[in-house]
């Protein structure tokens, strides 16, 4: 009997020691650890240190009105788009329009039509079903043409004024005071690729109209439901820019709308990009899509079920973000419900982490949870007696 009396004690001082242990040891149960609003991370994270990438340490910003205004500032309308230079506005390509018009140089495939008044022996008759397009003289591959009485010449890189002048100066040995006219019956040797989330995906042809990033959408049947404004890819010999047709629509920064050039791709992104998470104590966890990237901290913890009254704890409610060089922390403490003023002033930008953390007393509750099966079966096993050994426990 006094075995039986000193296993059961030894049990119950078992079941103590760890019950006292994991007053501090929370984290022996996953999800367990609590934070503390300390200045910095606990947890090191890639930073950008010139061209160099090293693990550190980030400061924990506390949000507040100050803050708030700071982040406003630095984005108004006339401060940079973008975080990389590979990724800044393509200003340089913006040109005059009405001298694109004018200078537009031919290229093969283009077709041409020449009018030489009265004489039509030298003008290639349309017909009455024929149009201009197929009536007129191609430029080929090599960039020449051939015409009666001039014989064969290059006009690949010059314009129709131009084509028109030599085409003059050459037949004035055969006609007195000629006349001609040279047109443009079709553009076919310069384009532009438009592809992504636009209705129509494909090629656009250049003419002598200006094509900047809007009129190359239009003509490819403008955006999709799913399209991403803020995210349009333009590729260039080799280089990648972001162009921010939102911001154009927003804040009237036309330098986004970049003038097109031959060869020119054109990616209009979706919005898969523009991401946000919302995890920890709330009643839909999850990732949102942000609506043309405008959300709050508040809208993000309304459209995830707001905090879970049961078993969150408001004071510490985080946002994480990795779109720059440096990795930021926020913390919100939303023990007042004034607090959530600044939650619905804080902008929030795509693939940025809300967390909201667990209450001490939910966090106890779940170390008791995993610990008292571990002790019902320790206090059964103590109390029974086995007969292949004589009834001892």
């Amino acid at each position: 009997m006094s075995n039986s009396v000193s296993t059961t004690k030894k049990s119950r001082l078992l079941l103590v020691s760890l019950l006292v242990g994991s007053l501090s040891a929370c984290a022996l149960s996953p999800g367990n650890r609590s934070y503390s609003p300390g200045e910095q991370s606990e947890v090191k994270v890639p930073v950008q240190k010139g061209e160099d990438i090293i693990p550190e340490n980030i400061k924990v910003r506390q949000i507040t009105a100050e803050l708030i205004i700071d982040l406003f500032k630095a984005a108004r309308p006339n401060q940079p788009v973008g975080n990389r230079a590979s990724m800044s506005p393509a200003r340089a390509s913006q040109i005059d329009p009405a001298a694109q018009a004018i200078n537009y140089r031919l290229g093969p495939g283009d077709i041409i039509s020449i009018i030489v008044w009265d004489h039509p022996e030298l003008t290639t008759p349309a017909g009455t079903f024929r149009t201009a397009e197929q009536a007129g003289t191609v430029v080929a591959e090599d960039g020449t043409i051939f015409y009666p009485y001039v014989g064969v010449i290059k006009v690949a890189g010059k314009t129709t004024r131009e084509v028109r002048d030599i085409l003059a100066n050459k037949l004035a040995k055969y006609i007195e005071k000629v006349q001609i006219d040279v047109r443009m019956a079709q553009f076919r040797s310069k384009r532009v690729y438009v592809v992504g989330e636009v209705a129509k995906p494909g090629t656009q042809d250049i003419t002598d109209i200006p094509m900047n990033v809007l009129e190359a959408v239009n003509r490819a049947g403008g955006f999709t439901a799913e399209a991403d404004y803020s995210r349009v890819l333009l590729t260039r010999r080799g280089t990648t820019y972001r162009v921010d047709i939102q911001a154009m629509y927003e804040d009237g920064a036309t330098e986004q709308n970049a003038m097109l050039e031959p060869g020119d791709i054109l990616n209009v992104s979706d919005r898969s990009y523009n991401k946000i998470f919302v995890l920890g104590e709330v009643l839909k966890p999850g990732s949102m899509v942000m609506n043309k990237k405008r959300s709050t901290l508040a809208e993000a913890l309304g459209d995830a079920g707001h905090i879970n009254q049961d078993r969150a704890s408001p004071r510490w409610i985080y946002v994480m973000r990795s779109d720059s060089d440096t990795p930021e922390l926020f913390h919100l403490d939303g023990r007042s419900p004034d607090a959530m003023l600044l939650a619905d002033r804080f902008p929030l930008k795509p693939r940025d982490i809300v967390y909201v953390d667990t209450a001490d007393i939910v966090r106890w509750n779940r170390v008791i949870s995993n610990i008292l099966p571990t002790s019902t079966m320790l206090n059964l096993t103590s109390g029974t007696r086995y007969p292949l050994f004589g009834g001892r426990q």
